[in-house]
């Protein structure tokens, strides 16, 4: 049972980090719900939709698997992260859990069967007791995780062993179905690539690909904090922007401001932001823009002014988004760094006042955003740039390789380049 514990530690290490419960509960409450009842109600759920849904259910392709280059994806954004190598490599395919959601991308990726899961669980109850015994806060609040991802590793290695892909390519570092299928692929020696689809932070597992592409030094330098690195390591740029880059905003004047919301923002707080922004400036649109996992309802905004509409994640990508304004406002968020390599002017904001985050990415400290720290502060900071909207992209070379080089907006191309070397060496 040691080793177990020592793999499923492995798997969950994000979630069952102290830094990770240090965090406030709303950004807690997106991976698990904060009253235990409902984490209770979320496993009942679990087990009757997926695990006995999932017994009903043939998803696998085999002759699509067998053999080829999986590109491993955990969301939708994973996919348009990855898309680029299935759009240049006929052997490259999308392959995802049984019942993953992808969004647009939910009839595109080839499926791993996950029947055999539940023949695993007879691990939750030893597993659960092991991990009570030394992480036992750590393990009260994140049981409804542990219980999620029993029977990954095991079913993957199966997968794994038959279907024999050339490699994994994985764009996602530290959910457990991923890390699941990143410890079955270092058993079986197969070769695993690590594309970063996101900003990181130095609470992020070690970095354990044989090839990481990652955006930039920033991201080099907080993976060094995270642990002993291993394989080889990369300075790609972000490749799912390379198609945008020729439409950086050269604006001078701000006519649309984003708002591009999460997980932990206050709606009250965001309501009045949105309130503030239009009477301040009435020639201004506003577009809001939740977080693609928001299911709360944030229709009753654009009821505040005609000024206000709302983008949805599931019908308009980021960068689409971003094609469409010249202000940039967020607290915790990586579409700071999208705006900024769109030329889009970003400004932090925290919607959350109780629950202080104060920038995890570390995006106000390395120079690529301003901040404000009341609404009064933002209205003039926006006013006193209403006629000259600063360029920025420049900003973001210290997180994007590419930026004002040759590669700028080519970073897909230089990321085949390290892909095919590795996959098909000389």
């Amino acid at each position: 049972m040691k080793q177990w514990f020592g793999l499923y530690q492995n798997i969950l290490t994000l979630f069952f980090k102290s830094s990770f419960y240090q965090l406030p509960e709303s950004a807690k409450n997106a991976v698990s719900p904060t009253q235990w009842w409902l984490r209770l109600l979320k496993i009942a759920g679990y087990t009757l939709l997926r695990l006995i849904g999932n017994l009903f259910k043939r998803v696998e392709e085999p002759t699509a698997l067998t053999g080829k280059v999986w590109l491993y994806v955990v969301s939708q954004n994973n996919c348009d992260s990855l898309k680029f190598i299935a759009q240049a490599m006929p052997e490259a395919v999308l392959v995802a859990g049984q019942s993953k959601e992808l969004g647009t991308y939910n009839g595109l990726a080839q499926r791993l069967s996950l029947r055999r899961k539940v023949l695993y669980y007879y691990k939750f109850f030893p597993l659960l007791l092991l991990f009570l015994f030394r992480k036992p806060n750590i393990t009260l609040r994140f049981f409804d995780v542990l219980y999620d991802a029993v029977g990954f590793y095991e079913v993957y290695l199966q997968k794994l062993q038959k279907y024999k892909p050339r490699c994994v390519v994985f764009a996602n570092d530290h959910n457990p179905d991923a890390r699941a299928m990143l410890l079955a692929a270092k058993k079986l020696s197969i070769q695993t690539i690590y594309i970063q689809h996101a900003s990181v932070s130095p609470n992020f597992p070690p970095l354990q690909f044989d090839l990481s592409l990652l955006e930039g030094q920033d991201s080099w330098e907080k993976y060094k904090q995270c642990g002993p690195i291993t394989g080889k390591v990369e300075l790609v740029g972000m490749p799912k922007a390379d198609a945008f880059v020729p439409f950086r905003n050269h604006n001078k004047s701000i006519g649309t401001i984003g708002i591009g919301s999460n997980l932990m923002d206050n709606t009250e707080e965001l309501e009045q932001l949105v309130k503030s922004i239009t009477m301040r400036f009435q020639q201004v649109q506003v577009i809001v823009r939740p977080h693609p996992r928001d299911t709360r309802n944030f229709a009753s905004l654009q009821l505040l002014s005609p000024q206000v509409s709302l983008s949805s994640a599931r019908t308009e990508s980021t960068f689409d988004y971003l094609r469409r304004i010249d202000v940039q406002i967020s607290a915790n968020s990586g579409i700071h760094l999208e705006a900024v390599l769109l030329n889009v002017w970003s400004i932090f904001f925290n919607l959350n006042q109780e629950e202080q985050l104060h920038d995890y990415y570390g995006f106000i400290e390395k120079g690529l955003v301003e901040s404000a720290t009341n609404t009064n502060e933002l209205l003039l900071l926006l006013q006193q740039h209403l006629t000259n909207k600063p360029d920025v992209y420049l900003r973001a070379k210290y997180f994007n390789a590419t930026v004002a080089t040759a590669y700028d907006g080519k970073s897909s191309e230089l990321a085949l380049k390290y892909i095919k070397d590795f996959i098909l060496p000389d």
